[in-house]
């Protein structure tokens, strides 16, 4: 019968194998914290391979995900549908073994990891995902949510600055399902030797303890026992989250670089992979497992128990409790509910008939009131800023400590770390999450926002104060570049809307895509509301769409517009065509969407060979491709001015002139 070091050893073999075929990784994670990971993995970690999204699953996620072969590992070991040849492939093009874990694209991977700091943040999200959902659904003798949230965590994501906020707030939060093992190996890429003495000499310990943690502390990461101990004390505390210090060697058994920063980030080299091998008393080839360790290592029957074991319960949960039971299948399964096209038609004409001018942020809140009786999942929040942001709603109940549920929460002053739990909320399944902040604060999250992306997560990220137009604050809160550079990244959908109608529709689009992220950009300021025809409502969610057009001749000029800028665009069209210039106005509140659609839709709004004129108080730059170099912007390619907001439009030249001026100018009028 294979050993507990043996099958801690096929991990670290598995890991140093992969790395040096493939020339490029990380070995020395994986390697020190392989005993660990076996004792989670074999004996707490309740999971099933053979069905890695079995709802009540715990969950596990690598915050420290330069050490992927450490997951790779495990999945395959444990019987995931991850085979050896994936594991010899590892980091190679469409290889499901990438150099960071990519959820989605592995099976039995959370979340997407590897920026550091960000895993813990999605696996508190994770956490608060378990207590709101259990709440909900539970009933006496019948806990039909109830699961753990792991996450293995290094020296990295201990530094960076999103770990103190996200585990600010679990602890306040009392997250008492939530387990952080943290590799104490004192190793960082830029040290000599191991220590960390001139840049990171936090006592963890105290630190977490000062955030409402209970921590166990200084346990060695090599001992199974004294791992086992520690992972049964933290299981007993049940009113706050846990933090086991686990002491480990990295790059444990490679005689001639563990415990340097030479194992952290590159192949060992073959010469240390065979004295690694020596040195483990590993006597297999690469890449070969034993029978007796791949039998030992096999959750595949325990996985298949545990579920059913589950299944029973929530049979006889579902013969009692029918529509709770239906409920939560539904919103596991991320459907929206029975006769959401009826109520999502009646929000909108109810919003189009009331034609209130106000400010976007103010429709935005008025879209939330009407979504949220519909849409139970719904749970939002703000980063300290719910009075601007108006992310707070008649219905909504706050999530506080002891353990109840609620549908919002208050962040405080943590916008990259509530960006990062949004995306474990979102991971986790069965929520829809917002979050808002000032849209200049968005730089602050930025790496979740592109991680949100790059995993697909439908994460809702709600920005007021959407540009100059806010006036006083000045340039330090006013955003320039930012709509512009949210539109560049890749699977993320943006929406600026011009008032109430396109409000609504943004936020309907934003809850029905759950294959990615969306932005909301929403003013501080009142905006006039446009009417339209109901052909022209049902175009909106195309992302853009010819909202008035030239009267008494085919358009000669075309103005694009956005936002704020969009009854800018109404009054300029009005003067053009008292001149005889015949005018269209788009109204694009999703570049993102607008381009997506077909060619002849497009051609059908921007007539092709039609001048253009695109007016949005941002960057000129992203217009060109709208526009032409032929074409003009009407933009601000500098910071603002501290000023109230009418001001600091009329200076910068956001004004029915500017937009006429520049309108003739390409015509040669």
């Amino acid at each position: 019968m294979a050993t507990r070091q043996e099958l801690a050893n096929a991990l670290r073999a598995l890991a140093m194998d992969a790395v040096q075929k493939a020339n490029s990784g990380h070995p020395g994670m994986p390697m020190g914290m392989a005993d660990i990971a076996e004792v989670v993995w074999n004996h707490h970690l309740r999971f099933n391979p053979q069905n890695p999204s079995w709802a009540n699953r715990d969950r596990f996620v690598l915050s420290n995900g330069h050490g992927s072969m450490l997951q790779y590992a495990l999945l395959h070991l444990t019987g995931f549908d991850l085979p050896m040849q994936e594991i010899e492939r590892f980091r190679q093009l469409h290889s499901k073994t990438p150099g960071h874990p990519e959820r989605g694209l592995t099976p039995g991977i959370e979340t997407t990891t590897g920026p550091l700091g960000q895993g813990f943040a999605n696996a508190v999200g994770m956490a608060i995902a378990e207590r709101v959902l259990a709440a909900d659904f539970n009933r006496p003798g019948f806990d039909i949510v109830d699961h753990r949230t792991y996450v293995f965590m290094g020296d990295g994501c201990m530094m960076e600055g999103i770990s103190h906020e996200a585990a600010s707030l679990a602890g306040t939060l009392g997250l008492g399902k939530l387990l952080a093992i943290y590799d104490d190996n004192h190793i960082s890429i830029d040290s000599e030797k191991s220590t960390m003495e001139h840049w990171f000499t936090d006592d963890t310990p105290k630190r977490f303890e000062a955030y409402g943690w209970h921590v166990v502390r200084a346990v060695d990461g090599h001992d199974f026992e004294a791992v086992e101990r520690a992972l049964r004390a933290a299981q007993a505390v049940t009113d706050r989250p846990s933090l086991v210090c686990c002491k480990t060697i990295i790059g444990k058994g490679a005689p001639n670089k563990e415990n340097t920063g030479a194992a952290h980030g590159a192949a060992l080299g073959e010469k240390e992979v065979a004295a690694a091998r020596e040195c483990l008393g590993w006597k297999y080839p690469p890449f070969v497992i034993p029978a007796d360790i791949y039998a030992a290592w096999d959750a595949r029957a325990r996985g298949r128990e545990l579920e059913a074991t589950w299944q029973a319960k929530f049979a006889s949960y579902a013969a009692q409790h029918p529509q709770a039971a239906a409920e939560f299948q539904r919103r596991m399964a991320g459907e929206l509910p029975n006769g959401w096209r009826a109520q999502r038609e009646a929000m909108l004409a109810a919003v189009n008939q009331k034609g209130e001018s106000i400010a976007t942020r103010k429709a935005s809140q008025n879209a939330i009131e009407g979504l949220a009786p519909n849409l139970p999942e719904l749970i939002g929040g703000s980063a300290d800023l719910a009075p601007s942001n108006l992310t707070l709603w008649s219905g909504a109940r706050p999530l506080t400590r002891g353990g109840g549920g609620g549908n919002y929460l208050f962040y405080g002053v943590r916008e990259f770390g509530m960006s990062a739990i949004l995306n474990g909320l979102a991971a986790h399944g069965g929520l829809i999450p917002f979050g808002g902040t000032f849209l200049t604060f968005s730089d602050y999250a930025r790496n979740a926002l592109r991680i949100a992306a790059l995993m697909r997560a439908g994460s809702i990220f709600v920005y007021t104060h959407d540009s100059i137009g806010l006036g006083e604050d000045g340039p330090t809160h006013q955003p320039i570049e930012q709509p512009a550079t949210l539109r560049y990244i890749p699977n993320m959908e943006v929406w600026r809307p011009c008032d109430t109608c396109e409000t609504m529709v943004a936020w309907l689009a934003a809850v029905e895509h759950r294959d990615g992220p969306t932005s909301l950009l929403l003013s501080r300021q009142n905006l006039p509301f446009q009417a339209r025809s109901a052909a022209q409502i049902a175009l909106i969610e195309r992302g853009g769409y010819v909202l008035s057009e030239a009267t008494g001749s085919a358009p000669r000029v075309i103005l694009i517009a956005t936002g704020s800028e969009v009854g800018l665009a109404m009054q300029a069209q009005k003067r053009l065509q008292e001149e005889s210039i015949g005018t269209r106005v788009v109204s694009m509140p999703s570049t993102t969407r607008f381009d997506r659609q077909e060619q002849s839709y497009r051609d059908s709004v921007l007539t092709p060979g039609v001048k253009r004129v695109a007016v949005e108080a941002g960057v000129s730059d992203f217009w060109r491709k709208y526009v032409g170099l032929e074409g003009a912007v009407v933009g601000i390619d500098r910071f603002g001015e501290s000023a109230p907001g009418a001001d600091v439009f009329n200076y910068f030249g956001f004004t029915p002139e500017h937009v006429v001026a520049a309108a003739k100018r390409v015509l040669g009028a």
